[in-house]
Parts: C-alpha cells; sequence; structure tokens
C-alpha cells in the first residue's frame, strides 16, 4: 500500500535524485512525475497552460519552496534521508525542529515527545527509560506510549534510527503499534539516520540549503538543570555562529512570541529573520475578524517582527466562489509583516470533501488534486507569502521555479 495522493513512481525517481548525492549534484533538481499530475488535474485555464508550458525545462532551487521537516511524506521526518530528498526536490530552505538531550544537546525532533512514534526506541533497551512504556490497547483503552528526547543522552539518541511517524492506537502489540495504522504505513524507507542539530546545519550547508531552525516548546519544566528557555534560544543561534553560518541564511522560528523577541534583542542580525508561528487560532483569533488579533499586526510589526507564519487556512478565504486572500492577510501585508505559509501536502489528498485542516477555510471550493496549484497560485500571487512550507517540495519547487520567484 501507498500513500493514496503520490503516483506509484515518485518514490523510486526521488530515491534515485537522492542516493548517493555529491555537493554538486545537490543543484541538480528532479521534480519527479508530481507536478505534471497535478497540472493535468487542473480545471482548464491560463494558469494551467502556464505550468503546462514549463513541463520538460529545467526546474532550479529556490528559497520559496521550503522543506517542512524534511520530505515527510515518504522519507522519515528530521532524517539525513529526508533532508537529502527535500534538497534533491529544489527546496532552498529545509527545516530541523529543535529540541535537546538530557546532557542538553540540540537534536532535531518536531517534539520533545515524539521518540515512540518517530523511532524505533520502543524496539531497543532505551524502551526502559520512556516516561510512559507501551501499553496495549485493552478495554476500551487505546494503545500509548511516550518517550522523550529529555530521558536520553545525546549518544544514547544517536543509537535509534528515525521511522516514518506513526502508530496504531488500537493495537494489541508492540509490532503491530509500531508499523502505524491501517491507513499510513510507518515503514517507507525506513531506518531513516537522525540528526543532530549541528549534523543538520552541516548537512544542509553541503547541499546548499539555508535553514529554518525552529525551537520547540519543551515538555519539561524550565528551568531544566539550569538551562533557561532564554538559554535555550541563545544555543540554537549559537551553534549557527559557531559553523560560520551568515545570518541572512537563517529563519528561526518559534510558536513562543517570547522566543522571537529574545532573538530580536539579543541576536538582532538573526532576528531580523526570526519567524512567529502564529497559533493564536487555539487561543481565540478568527482570520476573518481583525478584532481579535491580539497583538494586532501592527503591535507585531512595532516590537520588531518581521516574518509571521500562520498555517494556510488563515490566510484565505472563500468570496463569491474564489480563493482570496483572508483578512488576516490583508492586515499582515498593510503592517508590512511578510508572511510564510505552512504546510502544502500535509492534510492527505484533496477531494469532492475538500483538503481536510490545513484548507479548512476554503474546503466549500475544492474538488480534487488539481486544485493544489490554485491554492499556491493565490497564495504567491495575491497573499504575496514569501515562501510555502511542503511535505512534498517538489510541488512547491515546480511552481517557482516556472514563475520565476526567488
Amino acid at each position: 500500500m501507498r500513500l493514496p495522493f503520490l503516483p506509484a513512481s515518485l518514490a523510486a525517481v526521488t530515491l534515485a535524485a537522492v542516493a548517493g548525492m555529491s555537493a554538486a549534484q545537490a543543484e541538480t533538481v528532479s521534480v519527479g512525475p508530481r507536478p505534471a499530475y497535478l497540472i493535468d488535474k487542473m480545471k482548464d485555464g491560463e494558469l494551467k497552460e502556464k505550468l503546462k508550458a514549463c513541463l520538460g525545462q529545467p526546474v532550479r532551487k529556490t528559497l520559496f519552496s521550503i522543506a517542512h521537516r524534511g520530505a515527510p511524506l515518504e522519507f522519515p521526518e528530521h532524517s539525513e534521508e529526508g533532508y537529502k530528498a527535500a534538497a534533491s526536490m529544489g527546496a532552498g530552505i529545509i527545516e530541523c525542529d529543535v529540541t535537546f538531550t538530557r546532557d542538553k544537546q540540540l537534536v532535531c525532533r518536531h517534539a520533545q515527545d515524539d521518540l515512540a512514534t518517530s523511532t524505533n526506541i520502543l524496539a531497543t533497551d532505551l524502551a526502559g527509560k520512556c516516561i510512559t512504556p507501551f501499553t496495549p490497547a485493552a478495554n476500551g483503552e487505546k494503545a500509548k506510549a511516550e518517550c522523550r528526547t529529555s530521558e536520553l543522552t545525546l549518544a544514547e539518541f544517536q543509537s535509534l534510527s528515525a521511522k516514518m511517524d506513526g502508530a496504531d492506537r488500537s493495537a494489541t502489540t508492540l509490532e503491530a503499534y509500531m508499523n502505524g495504522s491501517p491507513r499510513w504505513r510507518t515503514d517507507l524507507y525506513s531506518p531513516g539516520t537522525l540528526m543532530t542539530h549541528k549534523g543538520s546545519i552541516e548537512l544542509i550547508r553541503s547541499l546548499g540549503g539555508k535553514f529554518t531552525p525552529e525551537l520547540k516548546a519543551p515538555e519539561v519544566t524550565m528551568p531544566f538543570e539550569g538551562m533557561s528557555q532564554q538559554d535555550y534560544a541563545q544555543m540554537l543561534i549559537d551553534e549557527y555562529k559557531q559553523a560560520g553560518i551568515p545570518a541572512a541564511d537563517v529563519w528561526p522560528q518559534s510558536f513562543n512570541l517570547e522566543d522571537v523577541l529574545y532573538w530580536i534583542r539579543n541576536e538582532p542580525e538573526f532576528g531580523k529573520q526570526a519567524v512567529y508561528l502564529d497559533g493564536r487560532n487555539s487561543k481565540g483569533l478568527d482570520p476573518l475578524k481583525p478584532e481579535t488579533f491580539q497583538p494586532s499586526m501592527k503591535e507585531l510589526k512595532d516590537m520588531g517582527v518581521t516574518y509571521i507564519a500562520p498555517p494556510i487556512w488563515m490566510l484565505l478565504t472563500v468570496v463569491e466562489g474564489q480563493i482570496v486572500p483572508s483578512p488576516y492577510a490583508v492586515e499582515a501585508k498593510a503592517a508590512g509583516l511578510k508572511t510564510i505559509a505552512w504546510s502544502l501536502e500535509r492534510s492527505g489528498p484533496i477531494t469532492r470533501k475538500g483538503g481536510g485542516w490545513y484548507y479548512q477555510t476554503i474546503n466549500s471550493v475544492l474538488s480534487g488534486e488539481g486544485d493544489l496549484y490554485e491554492i499556491v497560485d493565490v497564495l504567491a500571487q495575491d497573499v504575496g507569502v514569501s515562501g510555502i512550507f511542503s511535505d512534498w517540495p517538489a510541488t512547491v519547487s515546480y511552481y517557482a521555479s516556472c514563475m520565476g520567484l526567488d
């Protein structure tokens, strides 16, 4: 079984592009068949003809194409293999979500507590260090496990292997739990190679890419063994400085506005490109109602914030059956904020029922995968986003290259 929204030949194309990749080869972009597949599914019109005309032309790497955790549609997220796949598909910027180990070393993980679902830890001797050991489903209770990077040393973390993130919550055995769910496979291109933050810097630099590390919210109480939240935020920046990476090549991110303000105040060169990931929808922000924007877009700009990054749906709405910028997008642009959208191809396939959580404000006008490039086009041309995160960067890379976006 393959993921239902990827053509069967896609993986083979990408693996061929990734295998044995050298620094010179990293500049060669191979987008595979997916862009052509999406274009074929589009409604007839000017956009389709424009994108179709670019088929067969070379695709170039672009900063508009941002790899969300690598290429996690088919590669374990935050793995060496996933980062290489993202670079081969033209992502000019690659993300490492940053958390820390027990000995306060920075590593790439989506969350401090996701090792049970994104690595093989439960099948190793380190399972004994998990906060919640594997418990099978029984008596109406779902299977569960929780394992944290903060319970492992760096050496222990590096002894693990990455796998596609997922678990079968109905599983009665450990093997079934680790193998995913009836809908998603978690053995695709596993095992993967886990990355330290420092290792990701060296790898992404060798691939000719730039960097967007996200400081993840700790699951442990801060300060952690003497390390404060500010120390944690500073450590992230310090590893780029130690590696000699110019601040202009780094877009540090956080959902915590205080982290962003810390960088603006204490590392102003890096703070110029600090990205405020906007999750305020969970705290009452309505993208259609500017009065709910607290702080307002102007207030954020006055604080020194340059980039704001909400989920795709917050930037879009529907007017008279057409996808258009939302009041949120209009207010951000008016305030002089640059926007970045996340994350394309994360919700699964677009169908007649819509495209899931990431497209919730426009689901009423979506009908199939052919709508994906219309969404990208509105984000790029009408909203004016600076970049789009994607779980399969080839889709965005193709569009950006065809449209001449940097």
